[in-house]
């Protein structure tokens, strides 16, 4: 049979049994909890503690000053801090789930701490209202708080990470409220926070938008305390005349009732688990109640906290730190008194076996099919065991029944110790998170490593890293960053070996945030000798910059190839050091120059020249300056007798000039020359014309236009200027003429001499135009009788 003594420590509620381990008798010291405001975290976390300025105590010499102190769950000091926080009094005080400590003060000024006691800035405040009425009572939830001013307004931050406080709607009551309830954002249908508040004779649910007044056989009469469940699920309702209800959240119907000996409302109102409320006063016994049957009387003789978990509460006491829980189905099944299941035999096999009996291999028989259900059961039952040695034995009656079961899964015990060692570990008295199994669960491995490393318990957070199959880099980022914080005297020499000494533990490990974080606490030696291990160059280069190593950060991210990364070296450069010093830093480096000059020609003409003629590359000058000319002349300005007609030949003489001083530019600087010419030639026509069609057009198409205007000297005098043959003189006056259509010029034209280019193009025009008659004048000149037969056809 299974060992009595461990269901002796049970008590029994109703159908249920219910067990109250001892985690840690507590190392404080002079800690008196009646006298003091106490806020602890959930899961096993720590535990703040400051002096109660509402109550009157004696003060000694030692606690002049007042202190806020932060405790482990075992009662070891992580850190301690003087308070002088403005404000009035302090109203509430509670923990956030990244483990920031939130204070409340009466004028609504929310101050934020960490673990170790540093105050994290700025500080927030709940609004002007909260500041002239004053805070009486804040209701915590996991990350959010309500407030109650002396007005009965409500407000509500509700989330911590965002602090954006709001005021809820107005209830209207006259008295401020007897009571009041948070259903957390994630349990109700809006999204958002709702309050009940007990007011007068019912409960009222206010939110953002409204109120609503809650009917319902669970509301007969002023309510004094009210508790919303673990799992937003249940209300705990303490009425004015002593009786405790249980109802669903919706108010449906009661499913407990009970009438206290006390009708006065106990100072503390909690859930343990999802079936059982405890009620707490300072001068009576603690209070269980059930579903059914009698409640459970737990007696104390000192002041106690109820801190409710997800599947049990944790009593702190002045001394102690006790663990309340429903007995797991598994534990109750091995150990309950009498108990004949199959775990309790196979438990009760192993200690058979343990003394040589043959007894052991009787169990064995008489539950062989119930076999992988007896070995789950004690696997089960060793991951609620706080007690090592108990747990220890639970495993070994697995593995003992497990020998003889085939189909159970192997790794089964293998996961559960793994579990286990992690658990034990952190429930050190040294570490002090006695979590539950459940707890572990729900929390998990990597929130669990945040917290560890938060406390700045890094060696235990990287071995249960590496033990769990964790990636170990944010262990020792933190790890790294934190010593760094913490030697300012040792040498940077000596710092970056004892840094890189563990870095190089984790593959692919960040050394440029170690370095920026080194940078941001003053040494920027150090972080620029730690950039220099950053393999990646993403990484490395943005460091560089930042830490003022603009010539490393130039290289790196010309080695990396990354155009955007040089790019983003070069624009940190540009607007950080004179042009000079910046032409002089990427002449000599071909990709920066490169992007640079293919970047600055779409977007910074004057500063590309500047780097040209700081480099001598006039040529290049020049090509800007005529591509400038170019793109004045698309200016919708550039009209007739525009003045942009001048500085577009002012930058072409400049250009031609530029040309002029290498003899490799020869054919630019005439082209240049050319183009200024006709440009000038083209705007005295546009004035002398009237019609702005000359500019930007061709020499062949000025002398067309020239002609087809009549304006036959001008026309000679651009072919005089540019020298133009008398070939192509002879086509475009032909054809110029034939487009309007003045034959008898055309005629006279053709006979002033034998045209050079003979006369079918004069049939070609004619035709052209259309005009056959005119095209039979000129076929008989053509010499050779093939090309006469070949335009006779067409004609």
């Amino acid at each position: 049979m299974a060992n009595v003594s461990v269901a002796a420590e049970w008590q029994l509620l109703y159908n249920r049994y219910y067990r109250k381990p001892e985690l840690y008798p507590l190392r404080w010291k002079n800690i008196d909890l009646s006298r003091n405001k106490v806020a602890c975290a959930p899961f096993g976390g720590p535990i703040a503690v400051i002096r109660d300025d509402s109550k009157i105590v004696q003060l000694y010499s030692e606690s002049a000053l007042r202190k806020l102190r932060i405790f482990t769950s075992s009662g070891v000091l992580i850190s301690d801090t003087v308070w002088k926080n403005p404000g009035g009094r302090l109203i509430g005080m509670s923990w956030t789930e990244d483990q920031t400590l939130i204070c409340i003060v009466q004028d609504g000024t929310v101050y934020r701490y960490n673990i170790h006691a540093e105050l994290i800035e700025p500080n927030v405040t709940l609004g002007k209202e909260c500041f002239e009425q004053n805070v009486v009572e804040c209701i915590f939830w996991g990350n959010g708080v309500v407030c109650l001013t002396e007005g009965g307004l409500l407000f509500c931050i509700p989330d911590f990470k965002v602090m954006r406080p709001c005021q809820l709607a107005e209830t209207g009551a006259e008295d401020l409220p007897n009571c009041m309830a948070v259903i957390e954002p994630k349990y109700t249908v809006s999204g958002n926070v709702e309050v009940l508040v007990g007011v007068g004779d019912g409960i009222l649910i206010v939110d953002e938008d409204g109120v609503q007044r809650v009917d319902g056989e669970a509301v007969q009469g002023p309510v004094q305390k009210m508790v919303v469940s673990w799992d937003g699920k249940y209300l705990a309702i303490f009425t004015h005349d002593g009786r405790i209800l249980v109802t669903d959240i919706n108010f449906k119907g009661v499913l407990l009732e009970y009438n206290c000996e006390s009708a006065l409302p106990p100072e503390q109102l909690a859930w343990c688990g999802l079936d059982s409320v405890l009620l707490y006063w300072d001068d009576t016994p603690l209070l269980m109640v059930g579903p059914r049957g009698d409640p459970v009387h737990y007696f104390y003789d000192e002041p106690l906290l109820l801190i409710p978990e997800c599947d049990g509460v944790r009593i702190l006491s002045n001394t102690s730190l006790e663990f309340l829980q429903r007995v797991p189905d598994s534990t109750v099944s091995i150990f309950k008194i009498g108990s004949t299941s199959p775990a309790a035999l196979l438990y009760d096999a192993l200690d058979h076996f343990d003394r040589r009996s043959a007894k052991a291999d009787e169990n064995l028989r008489l539950i062989q099919s119930s076999l992988p259900e007896a070995v789950e059961a004690c696997i089960d039952a060793a991951g609620h065991e706080f007690d090592v040695s108990r747990q220890r034995t639970l495993l070994r009656a697995a593995s003992y029944g497990q020998a003889f079961c085939s189909t159970f899964q192997r790794d089964r015990i293998q996961e559960m110790c793994k579990t286990l060692r992690v658990l034990n570990a952190v429930r050190d008295p040294e570490i002090g998170i006695p979590l539950s199994i459940n707890q572990y669960k729900l929390l998990t491995p990597s929130v669990l490593i945040a917290r560890l490393i938060n406390a700045h318990r890094h060696l235990l957070a990287l071995r249960i890293s590496e033990y769990v199959g964790m990636n170990q880099e944010v262990v020792i980022m933190h790890w790294a960053c934190s010593k760094i914080t913490a030697s300012l005297a040792i040498p940077d020499a000596t710092l970056l070996e004892i840094l890189l000494d563990k870095l190089k533990l984790c593959r692919g490990i960040s050394y440029a945030a170690v370095a920026a974080h080194a940078d941001k606490n003053g040494r920027r030696k150090l972080a620029a000798m730690l950039v220099e291990h950053e393999p990646r160059s993403s990484k490395q280069v943005p460091l560089l910059l930042s830490i003022g190593e603009e010539d490393t950060a130039l290289m790196k991210a010309t080695e990396s190839g990354d155009s955007d990364l040089v790019y983003l070296v070069l624009f940190h450069i540009w607007q950080k050091r004179p042009p000079l010093e910046f032409f002089g830093m990427i002449q000599a480096r071909p990709l920066p120059r490169d992007l640079f000059i293919s970047y600055a020609r779409c977007y910074k003409h004057e500063f590309l020249k500047d780097f040209f003629l700081s480099t001598g590359q006039l040529q290049e000058v020049a090509f800007l300056l005529w591509k400038e000319s170019w793109e004045l002349g698309k200016n919708p300005m550039a009209s007739k007798g525009s003045p942009l007609h001048g500085p577009r030949i002012k930058l072409i003489d400049k250009a031609q000039h530029l040309f002029a001083e290498t003899k490799e530019h020869t054919f630019e600087s005439k082209a240049a020359e050319e183009h200024a010419k006709l440009l000038r030639i083209q705007h005295e026509l546009e004035v002398s014309t009237k019609q702005a069609i000359f500019v930007d057009s061709s020499i062949s198409d000025t002398i067309r236009t020239c002609i087809v205007l009549g304006n036959h000297r001008a026309a000679m005098k651009v072919k005089t200027e540019f020298k133009v043959s008398e070939k192509r003189w002879y086509w475009l006056k032909v054809f110029a003429l034939a487009t309007i259509r003045d034959w008898e010029a055309l005629e006279k034209f053709s006979k002033e001499k034998r045209p050079p280019i003979g006369y079918r193009p004069f049939v070609e025009a004619c035709v052209d135009a259309d005009e056959k008659g005119e095209a039979l004048k000129y076929i008989p000149k053509l010499a050779d009788l093939r090309e006469r037969a070949e335009v006779t056809i067409h004609v």
